[in-house]
């Protein structure tokens, strides 16, 4: 029998979720191969707590191969798609061109970081969507805060120890939080500094931040945040940080050696060279059965789309006319779609995608948090467990809810590590010292 080849853009939620649903589903009807340029998918609601040493890093990660029996995983980055002949380019680590055939297509490329063009952002700033760049930002954190602890110039202090976020949507509130709380209990180390020496800052550009919790919990939040020390400055816009020297649009101006950059996040950009329709934004256009539309809303053969880089029609009344770019959404999507795969596979009808989205969590620290659930909203610890409770139950696999459950369990015996591992970024420095003599 001949099987259909299936081939999955990407190994974020959507991809990962769809080849582990397809495969049990169609079992020996397709061989399914996935790209993405990562091994592994990142679990992103862990990332604040990754960066914030709450967990391991690597335990915010679900290693593609080891997950995926039975699936073709390459490693590599898209370059192209011609669906016209049926075929995605894509380029290795290492140079290599790919060229892959198929016959369904699965389009999971996700987003990459929004950014603008301001001046410095591209040489000074770091981004927060991946494991290695919230990894980067605890080690950041933590060697500002032990530099700054040894020297004697005010200035330089100060400079070291002014960090600032920029967005204050979902991953910028809770990376902002997270750290923050890790840097206060990181000084108990150092008797040299004191909390008031500390300086977070958030820029967000809109007038409230959290705006898909709604102005009360956006409100409180802030509130929350501005009696721990933190600044968070609203309608605010970064317009330079050359070298380290912030300039903001309220006229404000000083120096920071820290800039995280959380301000949204754009469809995959190969989407735009390809030659499959895209709506508006850039984003892949699908129906509710999760197969990509053209302009004039006609089904694109052997093409789906579904998570961050597709616009998905929302059925749910009073919900908007598109689904949220969510985790929620992206697995159930995700799952839809490897079983409206199967059934297209098999003759049988599609199904519509339709889910209410149940509510909104996120982290504020340990122990803090803020939640909209079904209507109900909660604040502080109740939050807190609730965030925590509801994410170890989506990341996939029983040991990845282990390690993590782990993690947390020793966190509550023993204080969090603050050891910063900064020169990991440079692992050949000490090296090359030595041998220049």
């Amino acid at each position: 029998m001949t099987r259909t080849r299936v081939l999955i853009l990407g190994g974020g939620y959507v991809g990962l979720y769809t080849a582990l649903t397809l495969k049990r589903k169609a079992r020996g009807a397709v061989d399914i191969t996935l790209i993405d340029r990562r091994p592994y998918m990142t679990y992103a609601p862990f990332l604040p707590e990754a960066g914030a040493g709450s967990i391991e890093a690597r335990h915010a990660v679900v290693p593609l191969r080891r997950t995926l029996k039975g699936v073709r995983v390459l490693q590599g980055k898209v370059t192209g798609i011609s669906h016209a002949s049926r075929k995605v380019t894509a380029t290795t680590d290492l140079g290599e061109d790919l060229n892959l055939e198929y016959d369904e297509l699965v389009v999971a490329l996700g987003s990459v970081s929004r950014t603008l063009p301001i001046p410095g952002l591209a040489d000074f700033a770091i981004g927060f969507k991946f494991v290695e760049e919230a990894a980067a930002v605890r080690n950041r954190i933590l060697g500002r805060i032990a530099r700054a602890a040894t020297t004697s110039d005010p200035a330089l202090r100060k400079r070291l120890l002014t960090f600032v976020f920029v967005g204050g949507g979902f991953a910028g509130i809770e990376a902002f939080a997270e750290t923050e709380d890790m840097a206060k209990a990181a000084l108990r180390y150092y008797p040299e500094l004191s909390p008031s020496d500390l300086s977070f800052i958030m820029v967000e550009a809109a007038p409230r931040i959290l705006p898909e919790m709604g102005p009360d919990m956006g409100d409180y939040t802030k509130h929350e945040l501005e009696t721990r020390g933190m600044r968070v400055l609203l309608e605010t816009r970064l317009e330079s940080c050359v070298d380290g020297r912030i300039e903001l649009s309220n006229g404000e101006s000083f120096e920071a050696d820290t800039v995280v950059w959380t301000a949204g996040v754009r469809p995959a950009p190969v989407l735009a060279e390809s030659d499959l329709p895209l709506g508006p934004r850039g984003h892949m256009s699908s129906s509710p059965t999760l197969q990509v539309v053209d302009l004039e809303g006609r089904i694109v053969p052997g093409v789906w789309a579904a998570g961050d880089c597709a616009q998905v029609p929302n059925l749910v009344k009073g919900e908007g006319d598109w689904c949220a770019p969510s985790a929620q959404h992206a697995v159930r999507q995700a799952r839809h779609l490897g079983a409206n795969i199967a059934a297209h596979l098999a003759g049988a009808e599609l199904k519509e995608y339709k889910h209410k989205h149940l509510g909104m969590v996120a982290s504020l620290g340990l122990n803090k948090g803020v939640a909209v659930t079904m209507g109900l909203k909660l604040r502080g610890w109740p939050a807190w467990v609730m965030h925590r409770t509801y994410h170890l139950a989506q990341i996939p696999t029983v040991n990845r809810k282990l390690r993590v459950t782990l993690d947390w369990t020793i966190a509550l015996l023993f204080r969090r590590d603050m050891v910063s591992l900064g020169r990991v970024e440079v692992p050949r420095r000490a090296f090359e010292e030595a041998a220049r003599g």
